[in-house]
């Protein structure tokens, strides 16, 4: 079966731009899609909030590529929080559009964008606990914890009030 890409589509995963690793990046994700088997990293430099250059490597597809290469080069001199809120669906419309069962392309490319930007954040302290994503994993494991230790105390009163009804009840039947 044939998919109807773009000129722009084949033009990008032919000749992708920023394609390539980066030593020492300010913020760095790894991303895959278990269904397709597509992989993508991002690598990030920074600049007083600026994204200043970032490169990509895929193991994918034609899309996982061109997504990946037209989303970098429109991300470059963007302030980390207008990259956080780039949709994946202006990628589809740069590329003047994909394939529908190659959409999910676009948004793993976004996804990863936003990962490594989140590395960047926590890797500087800016991560708040609210807006990132290890931020919230970090307060639901603090909640299960508090959770656990609750029970633990409660499991503990009932076998204090089990052995003090025991040694009670043993008293008792001592005494007839």
């Amino acid at each position: 079966m044939a998919l109807d890409y773009t000129k722009k589509t084949i033009g990008h995963f032919l000749r992708p731009h920023n394609i390539g690793e980066m030593k020492n990046p300010d913020g760095y994700s790894r991303i895959g899609n278990a269904v397709c088997g597509d992989q993508l990293d991002f690598f990030l430099k920074v600049d007083k909030g600026i994204i200043k250059d970032v490169k990509f490597l895929s193991f994918g597809c034609a899309s996982n590529i061109a997504t990946a290469s037209v989303m970098t080069e429109k991300i470059k001199g963007m302030t980390l929080a207008e990259a956080k809120k780039y949709p994946w669906q202006k990628i589809v419309s740069e590329l003047g559009g994909l394939p529908k069962q190659k959409l999910h392309c676009s948004v793993m490319a976004v996804q990863g964008l936003k990962k490594a930007i989140e590395d960047y954040e926590k890797r500087h302290g800016l991560a708040t606990n609210k807006n990132s994503q290890s931020g919230r994993l970090s307060k639901r494991k603090n909640k299960a914890s508090q959770v656990k230790k609750s029970v633990k105390k409660k499991v503990s009163k009932k076998k204090l009030v089990n052995r003090k009804l025991s040694k009670k009840i043993e008293g008792k039947s001592r005494v007839k």
